[in-house]
């Protein structure tokens, strides 16, 4: 029997691990299973032409929010073309509603409901004595499944989650050579302690853990095979602490250049865990995302969302502050009882903590979650299909819910891609009230400006932000300029050929900054120094911009130095080097 598992990915570089696990599970009995992963962004005739190639005498897809009006495109033409061949649902899109699924599309034969891996291989056990026998499949012997008899949907036995979770064979075991260049998900535990009601692992009841064994023996398989980066999908990494300060050691051990991102709750993060990872983790090799939601304690009431956050606010602080893990914060923006005004006072009180990235995201009333069930409480309106997103409540009506967007395109563009830090820093420290009301403004001007409806460059990005400064008329636009100068080159790979600012100097002005930085060599690095010492190498390998104040001074000591200065920023070409940069008061005439 011919089986073939598949799901749609939202990008190539992601890889399902649903889809390895049932692999994984059934692949002893029937070693012939294909695994194959499309993206949503491919063409549904494509994807069925694949399949239909393959010659499949079974389908199975993993249906998720991102995936699933693709997926039933997919699955309706297969149908078409493939009548007599079974298609197979399962993942959380479909485990709840399932009847409804059932009856709103005939072409689905089958729903696997829950956890899936002994489900689906009783299913192939009964499809292959069907092909056997020529009769019906015994689809009412399987636990927990929704199936089609006749005109009917049927649910058979609910089936128990597994207890002993080794006994789920390692989907990393073999066929790693499929992760080449993609990002690896695992899995250390299932379950989560907690009750949030917008998530669907308040549906499930503890939390089940594999043994220490087994999670290092797949790690230690993944990071030698080479794989970049693997992110864990536990809930909440960090609540078992003793599993957890365990892990972390092996990976400090035995890392080898793989990135690791843990999802943790960052209040409960005991002191003595955090002393350690800010002491003893290698820069750069762990990243946490930590789900704030909202600061509003009765927002947070509603869900049932137990947090504090003072607590959270000083572990993310002390981690930053040990400059060696990044941190995700997320925002969702929608929840019960949070307005506009306290959603701003939720955004300002998280932006305050200067994560490295802070998303902005929309409340989704996935099915089988408490919201969902009470939407009604809270005159929720939302989307009817995936992803089921909000478009207004009993108190943030869809204009606000427009005005937030805004705020998240500006955060994306502006924050979370650190193309500009300093500038955004000088901004909010000096002529904005709060955070919000930067994003806010700018969001809502780039709008205005229809800009939502064209692309960009990287100077337009500079561009509009001057347009939006110089419309907004704030004081001091020489220095604000003169930071977005430094940011623009600073952050540049290449010494960029085209520049967005007007007053560019003129050869006379860069040859006699270079005979300053000459005879000053002994200040610069010693890369600098020696290309510095050419004129050659020199413009080879820097860019000079016109500044109103001493940049350098001021990010040594914080002391505003203000004058006609010169921006010299240095590129080194080389990958495990940084730019650097030099200031040059301008009108200074080299002795020699």
């Amino acid at each position: 029997m011919k089986i073939l598992l598949s799901t749609l990915n939202a990008k190539f570089i992601h890889s399902s691990l649903a889809l390895r696990y049932l692999r994984s599970y059934a692949q002893e009995a029937f070693p012939s299973i294909e695994l194959v992963e499309y993206t949503i962004n491919d063409v549904t005739l494509n994807i069925v032409a694949d399949i239909h190639k393959r010659k499949p005498d079974v389908v199975a897809f993993s249906c998720y929010i991102w995936n699933i009006r693709e997926t039933l495109s997919v699955m309706r033409t297969l149908k078409k073309i493939c009548p007599d061949v079974p298609i197979i649902l399962g993942g959380p899109e479909v485990t709840y509603d399932a009847d409804e699924w059932m009856k709103k599309h005939p072409e689905i034969d089958v729903i696997c409901i829950g956890e899936g891996e002994q489900t689906f291989l009783e299913l192939l056990q009964v499809y292959q004595e069907a092909l056997q026998t020529k009769q019906p499949p015994r689809l009412r012997d399987v636990a927990g499944i929704a199936y089609r008899e006749e005109e009917y949907v049927r649910f058979s036995m609910p089936r128990a989650q597994v207890e002993e979770m080794d006994s789920i064979p390692s989907p990393y075991a073999d066929h790693l050579d499929e992760l080449n260049n993609r990002v690896v998900y695992f899995e250390a535990s299932r379950g989560c302690p907690f009750k949030c009601q917008y998530c669907l692992s308040s549906i499930e009841d503890g939390v089940r853990y594999f043994s220490l064994e087994r999670v290092k023996e797949d790690l230690m398989r993944l990071i030698n095979h080479g794989v970049k980066t693997i992110k864990f999908v536990d809930r909440t990494f960090n609540i078992n602490k003793k599993y957890a300060l365990e892990i972390f050691q092996f990976l400090i051990d035995n890392h080898n250049g793989t990135i690791f991102q843990f999802e943790i709750t960052a209040d409960i993060l005991r002191a003595d865990v955090l002393d350690f990872l800010t002491e003893n983790a290698p820069p750069g090799i762990f990243r946490f995302e930590i789900g704030v939601q909202s600061t509003n304690d009765e927002t947070n009431r509603l869900v049932q969302r137990i947090q504090r956050f003072d607590r959270l606010a000083r572990t993310v602080t002390q981690i930053k502050d040990s400059k060696k893990i990044d941190q995700h914060l997320d925002l969702i923006a929608g929840l019960p009882e949070e307005d506009y005004a306290s959603f701003r006072k939720t955004f300002n009180d998280v932006f305050s903590l200067r994560p490295e990235e802070l998303q902005l995201g929309f409340l989704k009333m996935l099915r089988g979650t408490g919201v969902r069930a009470r939407a009604a409480n809270h005159g929720y309106v939302f989307m009817d299909e995936a992803p089921y997103e909000i478009l207004g409540n009993n108190v943030l009506s869809f204009d606000d819910m427009q005005k937030i967007k805004r705020v998240e395109d500006i955060l994306e563009k502006y924050w979370n891609a650190h193309r500009m830090d300093y500038t955004v820093e000088w901004l909010l420290a000096n002529q904005f009230e709060t955070a919000f009301d930067f994003f806010q403004a700018f969001g809502d001007y780039w709008e205005n400006q229809g800009w939502s409806r064209i692309g960009h460059q990287l100077e337009d990005l500079f561009v509009r932000l001057q347009k939006f400064l110089q419309f907004q008329q704030v004081d001091g636009m020489g220095h604000v300029l003169s930071m977005m100068k430094f940011d623009f080159l600073l952050n540049q790979k290449h010494r960029p050929r085209k520049l967005w600012w007007e007053d560019v100097m003129d050869k006379e002005e860069m040859q006699q900054t270079f005979a300053v930085l000459t005879e000053q060599r002994e200040r610069l690095r010693d890369d600098f120094a020696a290309h510095a010492a050419l004129e050659k190498d020199y413009f080879k390998h820097t860019l000079t911009a016109k500044v109103t104040f001493d940049i350098e001074k001021w990010m040594e000591t914080g002391e505003l130095v203000e004058g006609d200065f010169t921006l010299v920023v240095y590129y080194p070409y080389k990958d495990d080097e940084q730019n650097a940069f030099a200031i040059v008061k301008q009108g200074v005439q080299a002795v020699g």
